[in-house]
């Protein structure tokens, strides 16, 4: 019998693999075995890595907590400057003695900081490579709102998605029209996270993907331009378009003059849910546009890209996604949770936004290596 047979009915699914997975569950649910996997040497290596990742589970919310207090104390910029002694360190973050210590030790067990001799602090591993990448800053610091939304998660999940939440007035400008946009304030803080979390998908873009195979380029969705930009100054003989909301094009033509890109560049305004897409390009990008938006929305605008590309043009879908090995915590954990708060979108596989590519007309697609898919996977459609 089937699992989809099985599943239909009051009995749970019968397996080879349903059943390896019940005893396993049983052993490991068992306290003397655990006792003895935690007392044989063979196994205690493994014992002791497993319970500490269990208890990182159980503590992931202080890490991150000491996290976002560590880089909005200001000490992640201040230590990355120089070594500091801890005598001057209370005074500059505004904490009494005993609090900077303990946020200093508590940094310095996630290498966020490090304890030179005589009293002194700089940046630890982790905290230079996080100094060094101004786009995850950028997330750390807007990530209160989302602490907000999740300090009772179950609730979070039992809202209708239509009520208003801390994350979800915060990107009011991807969610809304853009006169509420623009009435809500949110074009501004929006654009400037965009726009400073972008260069490293950018990055990952470029490293993947060869554009000066393509004449013209229209970026849907792109904010201020980031991406446009870093296309248009690795590739000089392409020409540029971006389609986006009236409220951020002014950021986006100011951003492509300001880089020399002028010239090369036509700004679109307009709401790709109910306006037309731009013709002419032979080149289509999505960069972090499908995970934020529900699959109607979704089919939609694949659809309307379908029908504005020629025989011989190109969609590329640039985003975080499910399923990313190694990466598993990050797409439904985080990006999961992320777009629940957001009202809007979720985390998708590659296969099942290949699915939906095939529902919208496209006949061929495939995926591109990354350097770093944790930070974006490409999906390349063609007609």
């Amino acid at each position: 019998m089937g699992l989809s047979d099985s599943s239909a009915g009051s009995g749970a699914p019968r397996g080879f693999r349903v059943r390896w997975t019940e005893w396993r569950n049983r052993i490991l649910a068992s306290p003397t075995f655990q006792k003895r996997a935690a007392a044989f040497p063979l196994s205690r290596p493994i014992a002791r890595r497993r319970a500490a990742r269990l208890f990182d589970l159980v503590a992931g919310f202080a890490y991150s907590q000491t996290l976002y207090a560590f880089v909005e104390s200001g000490l992640l910029d201040w230590l990355g400057e120089e070594p500091r002694h801890r005598s001057v360190i209370p005074e500059h973050i505004d904490l009494s003695e005993q609090a900077t210590e303990r946020l200093l030790r508590a940094a310095a067990s996630l290498k966020l900081a490090e304890e030179l001799d005589g009293g002194w602090w700089t940046l630890g591993s982790e905290g230079a490579a996080l100094s060094g990448n101004p786009g995850a800053v950028a997330m750390i610091r807007h990530h209160h709102l989302l602490y907000a939304d999740l300090g009772d998660p179950l609730a979070l999940l039992r809202e209708d998605r239509d009520t208003d939440g801390a994350l979800s007035s915060y990107w009011a400008y991807a969610q809304s029209s853009d006169a509420a946009a623009e009435e809500a304030g949110a074009v501004s803080p929006y654009s400037r996270l965009m726009a400073a979390s972008q260069p490293m998908v950018s990055e990952q873009i470029l490293s993947a993907y060869r554009f000066s195979r393509h004449e013209k380029l229209l970026d849907i969705g792109g904010g201020a331009g980031a991406f446009l930009e870093a296309v248009g100054l690795t590739t000089p003989d392409i020409a540029l378009g971006l389609f986006d909301l009236p409220a951020v094009t002014d950021l986006a033509y100011t951003r492509l003059e300001t880089a020399g890109l002028g010239p090369r560049a036509q700004i679109h305004a307009g709401d790709f849910r109910h306006d037309p897409i731009p013709d002419g390009f032979d080149l289509i990008s999505l960069v972090r546009i499908l995970h934020d938006h529900d699959d109607d929305v979704v089919l939609a605008l694949l659809a309307k890209v379908r029908a504005v590309l020629p025989a011989h043009g190109t969609l590329l879908i640039a985003e975080p996604m499910a399923g990313t090995r190694g990466a598993e915590a990050m797409g439904d954990a985080y990006f999961g949770l992320y777009l629940w708060a957001m009202r809007s979108g979720r985390p998708r596989r590659p296969e099942e936004i290949g699915a939906m590519l095939s529902e919208a007309g496209f006949s061929i697609w495939r995926t591109r290596p990354t350097p770093q898919p944790l930070i974006a996977r490409i999906i390349v459609a063609r007609p």
